[in-house]
């Protein structure tokens, strides 16, 4: 996990500061708050090296990889999984460190209203 905790000023003088750590910088109170972990993301990506390099299509890319990042275990299904090397470095959105699964799953057609 990157980032383990942060002070915010969001919640002083309301309940969500109630058994929190405070602390003042600059004459200024903050709370601390710690960052969520998720035990399990299972994620969709578009391709996919055999170690877990993953790429993602369109907005895909918005929370996938942020997610992978924050989980202690993440899945990943791909529509096509590539031998290493296949993927330009430069195209990969998230790294293997952060996949410990891959499975190959079916294209998906896009719904529309």
């Amino acid at each position: 996990m990157g980032i383990p905790a942060f002070y915010t000023k969001t919640g002083i003088g309301t309940i969500v500061e109630e058994g929190k750590e405070t602390k003042e910088f600059n004459g200024k109170k903050y709370i601390m708050a710690t960052a969520l972990q998720a035990d399990l993301a299972i994620i969709k990506g578009f391709k996919a090296d055999k170690s877990g390099n993953v790429i993602y299509n369109k907005t895909a890319r918005n929370f996938n990889a942020v997610m992978a990042g924050a989980a202690k275990v993440t899945v990943c299904e791909v529509e096509e999984i590539v031998e290493v090397g296949e993927l330009d470095p430069n195209n990969i959105h998230t790294p293997n460190i952060f996949i410990q699964r891959l499975i190959v799953g079916e294209k998906y057609d896009v719904l529309s209203n």
